[in-house]
């Protein structure tokens, strides 16, 4: 799991393919890559399930599965305000069709947001930063975000309330069905924990 904060790969010393080599032992398959690399990426910001290939064969298959973007992600985000309808948002990324549908799990009442929206995240393709784009793009940015929000959405020393919770591929060499999954962080049970407690607090 990628915890967030971190760049997946990069220029900078501290990214996720730099760690590898000291966490992943090499692969005994004849095909095996000296240093295992990550087939996808995560934002910075972005917390939770990474791929990493260990042997060329792995790398070149997981990859064709994101081309053909046959590869199923799923998402748990914190928007700001109250989302009332489960919706399917098809704005373009830099010319490039995005499309990135979402499902209503839970609202919570909020002094300083109004509201807050737990949503579940089916991304159909992968642009850069395309869900927070598209979440931003509705009026609905993710708690946290300093790109596509603004100094109101922050929510001070907790970072992006964005995780990649789920993933289902093609195991490259026995193309059996893997599908994984993640708790979400426990920031983002605290954060509406806090905010329901604060509401009662003041309006009671």
């Amino acid at each position: 799991m990628k915890p967030a904060g971190i760049t997946v790969s990069g220029n900078a010393f501290k990214t996720i393919a730099n760690a590898l080599a000291f966490n992943l032992k090499k692969s005994s398959q004849q095909d095996a890559l000296d240093i295992p690399t990550p087939v996808h990426r995560l934002d910075n910001q972005t917390s939770g399930i990474l791929l990493i290939a260990k042997t060329k064969t792995a790398q070149i298959e997981l990859g064709k599965q994101f081309t053909n973007q046959t590869i199923q992600k799923k998402y748990y985000a914190i928007s700001i305000g109250k989302v009332t309808k489960n919706q399917n948002i098809t704005l373009s990324i830099d010319g490039k069709f995005a499309e990135t549908s979402f499902e209503i799990v839970k609202v919570v009442k909020s002094l300083k947001f109004n509201a807050l929206t737990c949503l579940k995240i089916s991304p159909k393709t992968g642009r850069t930063h395309q869900i927070r784009i598209h979440l931003a793009s509705i009026g609905h940015p993710i708690l946290g975000d300093k790109l596509y929000g603004n100094k109101e959405t922050l929510h001070k020393g907790k970072g992006l309330f964005l995780c990649a919770s789920e993933i289902q591929f093609s195991h490259p060499k026995t193309s059996k069905i893997i599908h994984l999954k993640i708790n979400i962080p426990h920031k983002f049970k605290s954060v509406f924990i806090r905010e329901r407690r604060r509401w009662k607090t003041y309006n009671n």
